[in-house]
């Protein structure tokens, strides 16, 4: 299998859709992704895993159930333990980079259909 080059601004190119994640390479048995966040996404957690996000462009806000919350900026990553109720938002666009178990939703529990993830 050949190396390859990924850029992730390229990907980002390619879509404008929010809160709809884009597979961009597999790592171990997970789905590399890129996503635009913009507004609120619903509380939810993930039982089963761990979610992390790593900020590309923008700011991104986590909030936790509990009232915690955090502030990332582009470079700065936060890794949500499994079972933690969270929601992430932006108050304009932001651009991120996500690692999920392949098959995860990105939903988690919070009863909304999960994205497609269509591999670009």
């Amino acid at each position: 299998m050949p190396l390859t080059r990924v850029s992730l601004a390229e990907k980002l190119a390619l879509f404008e859709s929010h809160w709809d994640p884009h597979v961009v390479a597999d790592y171990n048995g997970n789905e590399v992704m890129v996503v635009k966040f913009a507004g609120e996404f619903p509380f939810h957690k993930h039982d089963d895993t761990d979610d992390f996000f790593l900020v590309l462009e923008g700011e991104v806000i986590l909030d936790g159930e509990d009232g915690d919350s955090v502030t990332l900026g582009p470079g700065d990553l936060c890794v949500v333990p499994k079972g933690m109720v969270h929601r992430p938002r932006a108050a304009s666009e932001a651009k991120v980079l996500l690692i999920e178990p392949a098959g995860e939703p990105n939903t988690g529990d919070s009863g909304l259909p999960a994205a497609g993830k269509p591999r670009i």
